[in-house]
This record gives C-alpha cells, sequence and structure tokens, in this order.
C-alpha cells in the first residue's frame, strides 16, 4: 500500500512534466514535417505569410491544448459519476451523456444552422442533460437498474437510440457531413475560438467537481451512511451531475464523442491515490490530460502518414478495461 501511494505521489508531482512534453511532441510532429526551430520561430516570430507557422499556431496548438482540456474534463466526469453512484462502470459515454450531446447539437444544426458558436457549447450541455436524465430516469423505473452492469446496459440502449435518431434525422435533411465531426472525434479540427469561449464553462465545472469533492468521498461510501454523517445526499447527486453535464457538454461541444477516459483514468487515479475524491478528481484531470494527448499522439504514428482515428485509439485500451472490469467485478458496486 504505501509502495502504491509513493508511485501515485511520483505521479502526479512528474504528470506536468508528462503533460508538457506530449504538449511540445503533438506541436513538433503531424503529417506535415516541421523542424523545432520553426516551432520557436512560430512562437517567438509569428510570420503571417508563413504556411508553418499558420499550421502551427492554428492547428497544432489548440489541437495540443484542447486534447490536454478534453482529456481532463471526461476523467473529472467520470470520477464524479463513478464516486456519486458507487458503479465502477459509471463514465459520459457508457451512461449516454456523450450521447445526449451530440444528439442535441444535430437538432441544433438543423432548427439554426448558422448559430454561434456559444449557441453550439449551450447546446451540447442541453443534450448532456437530456442523455444522463433518460438513463438515470429508466433505471429508477427498472427493477435493480440502477446496478452496474444494468445502467452500463441502459446507458448503451439510450446512446444507441439517441445516436439512430440523429443519423436518421442528418440523413433525411442532408446534413449529415456537418454532423459527422461530432459522432467521430476529431481532435485535429479543433477551433480555436471555441477553446477560448469553453474555458470560462470548464472552470465552473472544476470548481464546483473540486468543491463537492468531500462530499463525493461520502457519498460513495453508501447513501445510509452519507446520510448519517448529514450530507444532503440527492443535492450532492444533482450538483455533481451539474458538473458533469458542464464538462461533457463542453468536451463533445470542442471535439465530438471520445469514449473510454471517463472509464478508464478514474480507476487508474483511485488505484494510486485511494477512494478520498479530495485527491482522486485532481489526479484524474492530470491523467486524463496526459492520456488524451498521448493517444492523440499515437494517432499520428499507427498508421502513418495517415491518422488513426482518436477513438479508435482511446477504444483500444478501454475496451479491454471494460472487459477487465466486468470480468472481475460482475455485477457489484463501488462498495
Amino acid at each position: 500500500m504505501r509502495m502504491k501511494s509513493s508511485i501515485g505521489a511520483w505521479l502526479i508531482w512528474t504528470s506536468p512534466v508528462v503533460i508538457t512534453g506530449l504538449a511540445i511532441l503533438s506541436i513538433l510532429f503531424g503529417a506535415k514535417e516541421i523542424d523545432a526551430g520553426t516551432v520557436w520561430d512560430a512562437f517567438f516570430r509569428f510570420d503571417e505569410g508563413n504556411v508553418n507557422h499558420q499550421i502551427i499556431m492554428h492547428s497544432r496548438v489548440p489541437r495540443a491544448v484542447g486534447a490536454l482540456l478534453i482529456g481532463a474534463f471526461l476523467a473529472i466526469s467520470g470520477a464524479l459519476m463513478q464516486g456519486m453512484t458507487r458503479n465502477y462502470l459509471a463514465s459520459p459515454s457508457i451512461m449516454g451523456v456523450t450521447d445526449g450531446s451530440a444528439f442535441a447539437v444535430t437538432i441544433g444544426m438543423l432548427l439554426a444552422p448558422n448559430g454561434s458558436s456559444i449557441d453550439l457549447i449551450w447546446l451540447s450541455m442541453v443534450g448532456s442533460a437530456v442523455g444522463v436524465g433518460m438513463v438515470f430516469g429508466l433505471a429508477a423505473l427498472i427493477p435493480n437498474g440502477l446496478s452496474p452492469v444494468r445502467m452500463a446496459i441502459i446507458g448503451t440502449i439510450i446512446g444507441t437510440f439517441l445516436s439512430s435518431v440523429s443519423e436518421a434525422t442528418a440523413a433525411y435533411f442532408q446534413i449529415s457531413q456537418t454532423i459527422s465531426f461530432w459522432y467521430n472525434a476529431r481532435v485535429h479540427q479543433l477551433d480555436p475560438t471555441l477553446i477560448k469561449l469553453a474555458i470560462p464553462f470548464a472552470i465552473v465545472g472544476i470548481a464546483l467537481a473540486l468543491l463537492l469533492a468531500k462530499s463525493i468521498t461520502i457519498v460513495s461510501l453508501g447513501e445510509e451512511i452519507a446520510r448519517s454523517l448529514g450530507q444532503r445526499v440527492l443535492l450532492v447527486k444533482i450538483a455533481a451531475l451539474f458538473s458533469v453535464v458542464i464538462l461533457t457538454g463542453v468536451s463533445v461541444a470542442l471535439a465530438g464523442k471520445i469514449a473510454f477516459v471517463g472509464l478508464l483514468v478514474p480507476h487508474i487515479a483511485r488505484f494510486f491515490v485511494g477512494t478520498d475524491y479530495r485527491k482522486v478528481i485532481p489526479c484524474a484531470a492530470l491523467f486524463g490530460a496526459a492520456f488524451l494527448a498521448f493517444c492523440d499522439l499515437l494517432s499520428r504514428f499507427l498508421n502513418a502518414p495517415f491518422e488513426t482515428p482518436i477513438g479508435v485509439v482511446t477504444a483500444m485500451f478501454g475496451v479491454p478495461f471494460f472487459l477487465y472490469l466486468i470480468r472481475t467485478r460482475g455485477g457489484g458496486s463501488n462498495a
């Protein structure tokens, strides 16, 4: 246990260095070869007429920053969901939250095709709320519906339903090409303006998650224990879901649906730092940022010179881990 804690502390202290290194590598490497000197000049002697400088500042830097932010957002969302539900399979992608966001974006593209970037963020967050509301609402109506495996099944069904309706709507109204971005995550097409607009929302979501960390730790011990310790369990869960909706909505608005980050990373964080969510949440944010940045970097080399979709790369790690959880933990809870 002491060795695990020591390794966890070492990982946390070194993660900023790892994240910085991954960001640098992300800026240096891509489909077009650009040397380090050109990258340096792009930062400190930017020339608008230089194509390489344009690629670095308007494509690679937003991509590196976006991957780090989205990884952190999804990891925090997954940690909150797993803690408040005591469900080791809970995550935005499995519980229909990301599908809800993409569905709302599809409807928004249909009804208001010329909407602003800020409208896109709001739509995505509303969709997240719809997705999570449908999953938890249906789970509450079904006997033993809140058990981990059943909730995962319900989340998959709701997610598939929302995706199918979105795709059918997009095909009927001939906007499939427009909405494909949100169903096939494309980190390389991140909009720098959208990133700037999303940051204030993300700050609210992260601040709320950190404020709730102690309460989530208590709730994760069980509702009866939490109530005996004076916790207002329903209020804590609503506030936590509000944070999840914000962070997941922002993530989908930025880069579309990215699966498994919110499932895998919180487990890794708890493995190293224990079950105190005052440690789990910041640790998950750091690990999530590093994980998605690594996956984004790996996506450029797996099938070079072509890029592998980042969703495929995260699934390479996430699917085996998901199956491992099912095999080792069955239908039990996080108790």
